[in-house]
């Protein structure tokens, strides 16, 4: 069985930071992408970063230079450093793990990252 577990969520104040990771454990074959995903209270769940077998990383626009996210393809690790963080940052974060072959993804169950004074 497939799981995808994440860590580093947790209460910080607008302008800190966190890093994020998730780790991926079972069968799993070829990785396409790995990518990190938030639901702010109220909101749908919006993607908000991407990183792809060939390490090229995609990020909305809100969170442009401030968060960046890597992966150990090997490891199945992807991590997401959130940098100058602001309260519009607070969400549950999740990790998707996308595989070629079969075409299924993945998800984790979640994290809260709250920023707040």
């Amino acid at each position: 069985q497939v799981q995808l577990v994440e860590s580093g969520g947790g209460l910080v104040q607008p302008g800190g930071s966190l890093r994020l990771s998730c780790a991926a454990s079972g069968p799993i074959s070829t990785v396409a992408a790995m990518d990190w995903y938030r639901r702010a209270p109220g909101k749908q769940r919006d993607l908000v970063a991407t990183i792809d077998y060939g390490g090229t990383a995609t990020y909305v626009d809100s969170v442009k230079g401030r968060f960046t996210i890597s992966m150990d393809i090997a490891k199945r690790t992807v991590v997401l450093q959130m940098n100058s963080m602001k309260p519009e940052d607070t969400a549950v974060y999740y990790c998707k793990l996308r595989q070629i072959q079969p075409r299924r993804e993945f998800w984790g169950q979640g994290t809260q990252v709250t920023v707040s004074a």
